[in-house]
């Protein structure tokens, strides 16, 4: 029974939900409750908290593998992910909050876009089975992203830690610098991506197998639906989450590769992908709430690895601190180069 308990602990991550829709249903001051919780408390909490390095043996690897709790923890994600943006709409549509109550509810269900959203989504999309590929596209679907699973498995999982990779930042490049170009390089290396793979297998730009037109025709389909069932103001506060999480996830590829370099081999090819090549953060609390993807070493090294058996590697470089005080460090440049640029020169020499 122990064992099972401690298994539920990535249930942690719904506290995420639980305090959006706190935000949403209680008076203004509770509107940014969201938001305090993931970059102060979060990070204060870490601060304390011991980092772990234990990896699971081989025989408790097989036993998380077989253990299906730890993909239902999963699946529910839709449900949840959904059922809080049908009702920031409703609220949105006929309630009136103020403006910074707005921002408030914005920034929480944006939060909670990203973290059980895409990052849960990011999860799913590298399974094999067609059922969880099609969760991970739902998820994606809530944050107007679906692109992202093209072009994360097969454009930045191969070309991570090279120039070829826009979600690979460099030595000395800000993270205002690094998100917008990520962004728009991101979406066009996924337009490439998809164009080269019809080419291949012989097939039209307008087939069913252009899952790009599909993505745009179903992401628009739904901001048609929310503009006809909750208004044109809903559009734009459900636009404004979806823009929140898709900028909390660069900021997130910003520190995961920051300043790290794969070495080409021969013009255009590049040694395979090591975990020396992405940063990693052991700190326990972060790892819960994200699904175990601060240990993205492992998840690079072994993309196929499900959460719950990713591992801590000596060679892999360690953050300082864990994901939400990261990103808040990385929004001052200069601080941030400061910290980061000698760890990176020190991992160079």
């Amino acid at each position: 029974m122990r064992v099972g308990l401690k298994n539920l602990k990535y249930l942690t991550g719904y506290s995420i939900p639980v305090l959006t829709w706190i935000a949403i249903t209680y008076p203004a001051k509770f509107a940014f409750i969201t938001l305090i919780y993931a970059f102060i408390v979060i990070p204060f909490l870490e601060l304390f908290l011991p980092g772990n390095e234990i990896n699971p043996s081989s025989e408790e690897e097989n036993s998380l593998n077989k253990k299906q709790s730890f993909d239902w923890m999963l699946w529910i994600s839709v449900p949840v992910q959904w059922a809080t943006v049908l009702y920031f709409l409703v609220r949105i549509q006929s309630d009136n909050f103020s403006f910074l109550q707005t921002i408030g509810i914005i920034s929480a269900v944006g939060i909670c876009s990203g973290v059980i959203g895409i990052n849960i989504a990011h999860e799913l999309g590298h399974r094999k089975n067609k059922f969880e590929q099609f969760l991970s596209k739902t998820l994606l679907l809530s944050s107007l992203y679906m692109h992202f699973i093209i072009e994360h498995n097969r454009g930045h999982h191969k070309y991570v830690a090279t120039p070829l990779d826009p979600a690979s930042a460099k030595l000395n490049q800000s993270v205002y610098a690094f998100v917008p170009l990520s962004i728009w390089k991101g979406y066009r290396s996924a337009w490439k991506i998809q164009m080269d793979q019809l080419l291949k297998q012989n097939k039209h730009f307008l087939s069913f197998q252009n899952e790009m037109l599909l993505f745009h025709f179903t992401q628009l389909m739904l901001l048609g639906c929310i503009l006809l069932v909750f208004g044109g103001k809903a559009v734009l506060a459900f636009i404004a989450t979806a823009l929140t999480g898709i900028i909390l996830l660069e900021v997130i590829n910003y520190i995961e590769h920051y300043g790290l370099k794969r070495k080409e081999i021969s013009p255009g090819k590049y040694e395979r992908v090591q975990p020396a090549h992405s940063w990693n953060s052991n700190h326990e609390l972060g790892r819960i709430i994200l699904f175990e993807l601060t240990r993205h070493a492992d998840h690079h090294y072994l993309a196929s690895r499900k959460y719950q058996t990713l591992r801590h590697f000596e060679n892999s470089p360690q953050l300082p601190s864990g994901y939400p005080a990261m990103m808040l460090l990385s929004l001052a440049p200069p601080l941030w180069f400061k910290i980061m640029n000698p760890k990176v020169e020190e991992l160079s020499s």
